[in-house]
């Protein structure tokens, strides 16, 4: 069991991926999907502040640095080199479905509930940059979900009241960083596109229509 207070080294981790990831957005060498991006910022920062009125107390600042981190990343794909990721009609029923599981999480009183629905819509929101991880690997940045999971998995460590609200969203958070991180990596080596340094290509007609 850790120091509670590492949990602000998760955070340095989880900020320093998406400051990565956004400043590679904005030079041209990656191509965010905006859809999962935003819902990843908004349901996070909604969560933090449910975490805040259930007392969770420090495993409350993964959450933060989730919704910051990905916020940051949807800004620079606004000011990117290069096109941005085409929103498929795939991309746009994934996020309506993450929003209505946003909307039952905040109608609900049960704590339990809520934090079910919460990771629900943060997943939903993860499946097109999951789908898009998977055809063009090469506009996506192993780094910055090697980093979220190391931020979850610290924060798992330092857990000291194993309640739902405090450990199951950072084990989503490990689990979600650890299997795009997987799908990135698996799929470059099975492309025979190790290197990452490339510029992505025509990330635009690769979306799903």
């Amino acid at each position: 069991m850790l120091d509670p207070r590492f949990v602000f080294l998760g955070a340095l981790l989880g900020i320093a991926g998406s400051v990565r990831y956004a400043i590679r957005t904005i030079i041209g060498k990656s191509a965010p999907n905006r859809v999962s991006f935003f819902l990843w910022s908004a349901a996070s920062l909604i969560g933090f502040f449910a975490q805040l009125d259930e007392g969770v107390g420090l495993p409350a600042v993964l959450t933060l640095v989730a919704g910051v981190g990905p916020g940051l990343v949807f800004l620079a794909s606004f000011f990117g080199r290069s096109a941005p990721w085409r929103i498929s009609r795939f991309d746009l029923l994934c996020g309506a479905a993450a929003v209505a599981a946003l909307v039952v999480w905040l109608a609900l009183s049960n704590p339990t509930l809520a934090v079910a629905f919460a990771v629900l819509a943060d997943l939903l929101g993860a499946v097109p940059t999951v789908v898009k991880a998977w055809r063009a690997p090469m506009t996506e940045e192993p780094i910055f979900y090697a980093l979220v999971a190391g931020n979850g998995a610290i924060t798992l460590m330092t857990i000291q009241a194993w309640t739902l609200a405090t450990w199951l969203f950072p084990a989503y958070i490990l689990t979600l960083g650890l299997s795009l991180l997987l799908v990135v990596l698996l799929r470059r080596r099975q492309l025979g596109e190790p290197g990452g340094e490339r510029p992505p290509v025509q990330h635009e007609s690769a979306s799903l229509r």
